[in-house]
């Protein structure tokens, strides 16, 4: 015994202690509390006396309905979360929260319950963001829940400090003379499914003068709209669908930086004062027929950005390429250099990437990933069948595809790039049907003598005999016979 306090008080990390999960610091456990359901949550105050009320002041509340235990017919799951809410909120402390989180399946009778929530959130602990949402996932819900939407009261923004606020399937009511209010705090916003007019998105952007970023998914109701802010920096436009109506977008803002369009199907796109953009991102659902054409007229916003230098698009420029409504010859993308292109490999593919690698001079680096086609490649002409493909990249060092297979395309391409790369310096290929290791890297780069050697530290040829598919062994097989391994 003697012996061992010696050694503990020559080595005091030799010491036995019996720290448990109480002796960890308040702001810690906080953390940890934060990460749990809101339920769990307040159940950790049945521990001891110290958590009695620890829960009460975590900086962020996710009330989420998903989570929340089922009741049974003819018990209504929605009355108890809601009393549930309703007593936290009423025992929580006032110490301000960063963020306020709320799923729920909305119906009319909880408008007051609802309410209250809202405020407290915003005007007793000063939540900076702000999330609600009223749709969670269709499963939840049925022919009634459909004809109930919230209507969020904007005005009480004015009385909190909410940065960011995001909002799901719910109505805007919007003051009178929004303008003149100024909701300053305001500098990120995303509305999914709001009915959104084109005066109210007008009124949204005048009485929100510090918004940065703005995500719209899904709004009603808009016919021509403009979105016009000298303060805007991100925008993102996501699944809004063709109607019967010519509807238009006009965007003007000075300082965007970055714009996304998805599955956007205006008719006609206006992009005005775009000398700051850099990001550039457009996703079309593919379908030749019925979405090239909007997908053409989104892609031509590029001749009104001159300075983007990152553009993430999918390939359907073999179709531009022969389009009789394309780019002037003079057209260049002279500042790109990192394009992230949606692709497959085919000879149709191919040609619609060398069509636009000859627009980016300057390219640097290319990330290449899987492109889900719903309809088949159209049929080449001779004139594009037989003639070998040959990719301009002059500058470009680097390209990474992210889910290779091995397949015989893509192994002409890999051979396209080997050959022809003049300042490729490094390919990364991100493997696929390898099982649990799907996510192994190969890459290939060039020695000091200009010979591509690969480096694969998890993949071996052991590796390859518990492989499937017979394609992707050849495919890798080819790799490490083209080039030295180890």
């Amino acid at each position: 015994m003697e012996e061992m306090e010696e050694a503990s008080n020559q080595n005091p990390s030799a010491t036995v202690t019996n720290r448990n999960l109480n002796d960890l610091p308040e702001e810690l456990l906080l953390h940890i509390l934060t990460c749990l359901p809101i339920l769990e949550s307040v159940q950790t105050s049945l521990i001891s006396q110290k958590w009695r009320s620890l829960w009460s002041r975590v900086p962020s509340l996710n009330f989420l309905f998903e989570l929340f235990p089922p009741y049974e017919p003819p018990l209504d799951t929605r009355q108890f979360f809601a009393e549930f809410i309703d007593r936290v909120l009423i025992l929580r402390s006032n110490s301000p929260i960063h963020t306020f989180r709320l799923s729920f399946i909305y119906h009319g009778h909880y408008r007051s319950h609802v309410d209250s929530w809202v405020r407290s959130a915003i005007t007793r602990l000063r939540t900076r963001e702000l999330y609600l949402d009223f749709f969670i996932h269709k499963d939840f819900h049925n022919e009634e829940t459909h004809n109930h939407r919230y209507d969020f009261p904007f005005s009480v923004l004015r009385n909190g400090c909410v940065a960011i606020l995001g909002l799901t399937r719910c109505d805007l009511t919007l003051p009178a003379k929004m303008a003149t209010l100024r909701f300053c705090s305001i500098g990120s916003m995303f509305l999914n499914e709001v009915y959104l007019t084109d005066q109210a998105m007008r009124d949204l952007i005048s009485g929100c003068p510090n918004l940065e970023a703005l995500d719209l998914e899904n709004c009603l109701a808009h016919h021509h709209m403009k979105i016009c802010s000298t303060k805007l920096k991100r925008l993102a436009l996501r699944y809004f669908y063709d109607s019967e109506l010519k509807e238009t977008i006009l965007v003007d803002c000075p300082n965007l930086c970055s714009i996304s369009f998805n599955c956007c199907a205006f008719d006609k796109f206006v992009l005005k004062n775009a000398w700051f953009l850099v990001e550039f991102h457009v996703d079309i659902l593919h379908k030749i027929d019925r979405s090239y054409r909007y997908w053409n007229k989104v892609v031509r916003l590029l001749g009104q950005a001159p300075n983007v230098k990152h553009l993430n698009v999918q390939n359907w420029w073999f179709k531009f390429l022969t389009s009789k409504d394309s780019f002037p010859k003079s057209f260049m993308i002279h500042n790109l250099n990192h394009l992230e292109l949606r692709t497959g490999f085919t000879q149709y593919d191919l040609v619609g990437m060398a069509a636009l690698l000859k627009l980016c001079p300057n390219l640097e680096t290319m990330m290449l990933d899987y492109l889900f086609k719903i309809e088949e490649d159209e049929t080449l002409s001779e004139q594009f069948s037989s003639k070998p493909v040959e990719l301009s990249m002059p500058s470009l060092k680097q390209v990474t595809v992210t889910s290779y297979t091995g397949t015989e395309d893509e192994i002409n391409f890999m051979k396209i790039l080997s050959t022809q790369g003049v300042a490729l310096e490094k390919i990364i290929l991100v493997l696929g049907h390898v099982g649990a290791k799907s996510r192994l890297q190969m890459v290939l780069y060039r020695n000091a003598s200009q010979s591509w050697k690969c480096y694969a530290p998890d993949l071996s040829l052991t590796t390859l005999n518990h492989i499937d598919s017979e394609i992707f062994k050849q495919g890798i097989n080819w790799l490490f016979e083209s080039c030295l391994v180890f």
